[in-house]
């Protein structure tokens, strides 16, 4: 499948938030989520776009049916500008999706390259542990963007001690 990863313009953030929904909705399963009383998921992240410090990306391929471009998938980074509090620098991959219908093709692990090279610099990649997919796709993304130069722990997610502990990959 031919695509292209461009920026999110300041008049697409609406794409952006429609394709939230339904990576929410993939989620769900994973992190017992469910809508929100107006119907739609937990949105706070997403809410923090468009910042000085954080950037999204769109994926485009033509529609299948019309041929017209159709976002495929989004991803949202954080952490573009340093930040003091911090105890080290590192771009975050706050949110990566791909439509079901554009997955298995290797898109997802190209889009994800993609994304991570226009940032250089130390990156950080959390996951759920129940995320199975993630769990497979997240690491072998870090081989190939940075050899052996990565690890992956696990960390408590903060306030939820009823859930497994987050993975998180770091490169170094």
């Amino acid at each position: 499948m031919t695509y292209e990863v461009l920026p999110v313009g300041d008049d697409q953030w609406s794409i952006v938030a429609w394709l939230w929904q339904d990576f929410r909705h993939d989620l769900g399963t994973v992190v017992n989520g469910f809508p929100l009383p107006d119907g739609r998921y937990r949105h706070e992240w997403l809410d923090a776009y468009p910042a000085p410090d954080r950037s999204g990306y769109l994926a485009w391929a033509p529609h299948p049916n019309t041929g017209e471009p159709a976002p495929i998938g989004f991803a949202l980074v954080r952490g573009l500008l340093p930040d003091p509090e911090l105890s080290r620098d590192e771009r975050l991959m706050q949110a990566f999706f791909v439509v079901p219908a554009a997955r298995r093709d290797g898109l997802g692990r190209s889009f994800a390259l993609d994304v991570i090279s226009r940032h250089p610099g130390l990156w950080a990649i959390p996951f759920q542990h129940d995320n199975t997919a993630a769990r497979s796709f997240w690491p072998r993304v870090a081989t190939e963007a940075w050899g052996a130069e990565w690890t992956e722990t696990t960390e408590a997610v903060p306030g939820r001690v009823d859930v497994p502990p987050d993975h998180w990959i770091r490169s170094r």
